[in-house]
Formats: C-alpha cells, structure tokens, sequence
C-alpha cells in the first residue's frame, strides 16, 4: 500500500511515518513545505518530497508520478488564536491547501483521506464533553477552515466517492512537536520559555480547560481510521480523557522540569473557547484508542528530548495582515 502524509516533519506526520516505515507492506510517502516542521524529523525511510500544498500545479505533479492508496493529511498552521490576525495565510493554508488535496485526490483515484480536524469546530456553544454528534459552532478562522473541509470532504465522497474519515484531536503533544512556534502548542511555548530561562506565559487567568494527549497514544488509532470499513465517513474524537486548567497543566510541568514552581506571567486574555475537551468513547469502540500515557509521565518524555534540541530561532511574525486589536503581547515594535 502507498500512503501519503501531509505535515510529515511535523509532531503527527512524523510520529506516524516512524510507526509506518516499518511494516513490509507500506510505502510512506511525506509531504512538507518545512515552514513548520523539521528535516531532522522525517524519518530516512520516507520517501519525502518538499512541497507547498497551496501549488496545485506541484500537487498535481506528484500525483502524476506517485500512486497512492490512501493520504493521512495532517499539515496545517494551527496557530489558532492567532489566526483573526493572519487570515489570508489562514485560509490558504488550512483551507485551500486542503482541497488542493482533496482535488487531486479525485482526480487521480485516492481511495481515501483521513482528515485532522481540530476540537476547535465545537466552539463556544456546546458544552463540555464535546461529542461528535454536536453541531459545529467555529468562533475564529482557524475553527473555520477546518469546518470548511470537513464539509467538502463530505461532499466529495457524496459526488465523487471519495472515502474520508475525519478525526478530531485534543490537544496532541510529545517528542518532535515544534517548539519554536511563538504562538502555537502551549506546553511546547512553556519548554521553549524554561529552556531560555524565560518565565512561561498564560493568556488570561489560566483557568481555561483543556485536555492533553501524548501523541504516540494516538498512532495506531490514526491508522485504524485510515483502514477500517467501520470508519468511512465518521467524525471521531481522539485523545484526551482528563481535562487540566491551564494552571495545572502548568503547575505539572513546573514539577517534572525539577525547579521550585516558576510563577508565571500572566497575560491579556485572548478570543478563545473557555472550556474544550470531548468525550473518547467513539475513538474506543472504532479506533481502539487506549490513553496510557498521563500527562506528567508525557511531559517528562517530552521534557527530556526537549532539552536536547538545537538552539534554533524562534519562529515570529515580523508583521501581520491586520494589526488592528492585536495583543499586546504579540505587537511588533
């Protein structure tokens, strides 16, 4: 079987290529435009191809050359707080780049994608937990995009037979994540901040909930969904079974780097969903998830091979499309 991952040196992409490239009977074929992820990520074995999922022209190309079976599409830039800022780059990255995808997935007889949705399109109008069956309620662009494709991925398999399987995530973290986004994966903004003897920063109270998920817990599960019958055309929550408020999540981490706690700064609240987490149970039944791995132990993991990264440069917008009610803490001087 021939598989294509999208996002493939990034947290998901590679950690799924890692698994992948080891079984007989798959070929991994990865996709990055390397804006977000890393080289050193991808996994020798990956026959790996560097493109920007926004040229439909390059996307065609490969899909010219290459057969696949089966895509796992997991490049975005999930930058969703601040996406009301960058909405061009929002859209045609999260939106665009998908049905550029989904457009040479019909064309050129891809049997199916699994799609990473975002915990996101549940927005501020459900309650928590989430459950699937909830109507989409997007509050920023982010959100948005994301809904977007969802629902043409709903209409291609309706018009062309397209199978999907979209799965929506919690709050993913682990080893190969980037921690060089100033504005995206929260525990990974903390370890780049305690790293550079930085105090960590929390939009708001901290109050907010959310729910953690060690992204290797989720691996095979992601699989399943690509390979199952049971799985064309559903909407699985995956992950996170214990919600943590902002401050506890904090307050772990503190404890696994060693340190006294270091008091965090705390700043303006930002446009954001208060409370977010989902049930599981679907991601069970379906999947065959199983959550092993508890937050503390998984930061610790992710604390260790954290500390052995390179110095690498933070990753900072220079200027944004509307500056208008920006953050403080994200002007630009």
């Amino acid at each position: 079987m021939n598989i294509l991952i999208t996002g493939v040196a990034g947290l998901l992409g590679s950690r799924l290529a890692d698994w992948a490239v080891e079984k007989d009977d798959i070929n991994v074929y990865g996709i990055d435009d390397l804006s977000g992820g890393f080289i050193e990520n991808v996994h020798p074995k990956v026959n790996f191809i560097k493109i920007d999922l926004t040229d439909l022209a390059a996307l065609k190309n490969f899909f010219k050359s290459n057969k696949i079976d089966l895509i796992y599409h997991f490049a975005a830039y999930a930058a969703e707080g601040l996406s009301p800022f960058i909405r061009k780059f929002n859209y045609e990255n999260n939106l665009i780049a998908s049905t550029n995808l989904i457009t040479c997935s019909i064309q050129y007889s891809v049997k199916r994608i699994v799609f990473a949705s975002s915990m996101s399109v549940y927005g501020n109008s459900n309650k928590t937990p989430f459950t699937e069956s909830m109507q989409q309620a997007p509050i920023d662009p982010y959100a948005i995009s994301k809904f977007a494709v969802e629902m043409d991925l709903k209409i291609a398999y309706e018009q062309h037979g397209l199978e999907y399987t979209i799965i929506r995530p919690h709050n993913f973290y682990g080893i190969k994540q980037n921690i060089w986004d100033k504005y995206r994966n929260v525990l990974g903004i903390w370890m780049y901040q305690l790293i550079n003897k930085q105090n960590p920063t929390i939009f708001g109270d901290g109050e907010q909930k959310r729910a953690f998920s060690y992204v290797d817990d989720s691996i095979e599960p992601f699989w399943r969904a690509g390979i199952s019958k049971a799985t064309i055309g559903e909407i699985i929550n995956l992950g996170g079974i214990k919600e943590y408020s902002i401050n506890e999540a904090c307050q772990i981490l503190s404890e696994v780097t060693g340190d006294d706690f270091i008091e965090p700064i705390y700043l303006e609240s930002r446009h954001e969903v208060k409370d977010a987490w989902s049930t599981w149970n679907k991601s069970v039944e379906l999947l065959g998830f199983r959550h092993t791995v508890d937050l503390h132990e998984g930061l610790e993991k992710m604390w260790y091979w954290a500390q052995k990264q390179p110095q690498r440069t933070r990753f900072e917008w220079s200027e944004f499309e509307i500056d208008k009610g920006i953050y403080q803490y994200w002007k630009t001087e």
